[in-house]
């Protein structure tokens, strides 16, 4: 409940990035739900924007709650997209993915202007690391792919719904969530490592992208770094 109230508080305090006539990107996951349903309540007492979602479950919400949804193929920017994240280091790198629409945020992200990034105060760490990383890929010779990452000392397990199948993203793909033992000192040649490999489309890092970082705290205040 602690980090459910930080996420609450976070998303609200993203609004204030939010003015008329933008073009938003919503991120997923359960934070950027919480920022989403702020937004809706905006948008009925007057806010008006355009958004694009990057996953069909936040589309879903965004639509049910009344917000103006447009096609991501129409339009080549974004003013700012409001997303979570599932680690956060001191440079504003992250890692990204739990919520299965990694490859999706990214683009969305690369799009717009400005990235906020809102979390709980758990989600910030020294060293990326020591959690799982998804990586989004193709699902043509996947034993061969996870070999080749085994081969790089990259091991981890399939991602699968409770039903015991396997997870699909919404492009249709696998994740393949890789277990970091170790803090990374270099999360850039992890990440250029395994996209070298063929099928893997994209990994779960994130650089150079968030603009604004919002901590939501458990004693109901925010802060904001840049």
């Amino acid at each position: 409940m602690r980090h459910d109230n930080g996420k609450e508080i976070a998303g609200l305090k993203a609004l204030e990035f939010v003015k008329d006539g933008m073009l938003l990107g919503l991120g997923t996951g359960s934070t950027a739900a919480h920022f989403i349903k702020h937004l809706i309540k905006r948008c009925q007492n007057g806010l008006k924007i355009q958004a694009v979602a990057t996953s069909l479950d936040s589309e879903r919400l965004a639509r049910e709650g009344g917000i103006e949804m447009i096609d991501i193929n129409t339009i080549s920017s974004l003013d700012l997209v409001v997303d979570g994240a599932d680690q956060i280091d001191p440079n504003k790198r992250l890692i990204k993915g739990a919520g299965g629409a990694l490859m999706r945020e990214k683009i969305v992200a690369t799009m717009s202007k400005m990235m906020v990034v809102i979390a709980d105060e758990s989600k910030l760490v020294e060293k990326l690391g020591l959690c799982a990383l998804p990586i989004e890929v193709l699902p043509f010779g996947v034993d061969a792919i996870r070999k080749q990452l085994a081969d790089r000392s990259y091991r981890g397990t399939w991602r699968k719904k409770s039903d015991g199948s396997y997870y699909l993203t919404d492009n249709h793909n696998r994740i393949f969530d890789i277990s970091l033992p170790s803090q990374l000192d270099d999360p850039e040649s992890v990440h250029e490592e395994i996209r070298q490999i063929p099928g893997v489309l994209e990994t779960g890092f994130f650089f150079n992208l968030a603009t604004h970082i919002v901590i939501g705290k458990t004693d109901g205040t925010a802060v904001v770094k840049t």
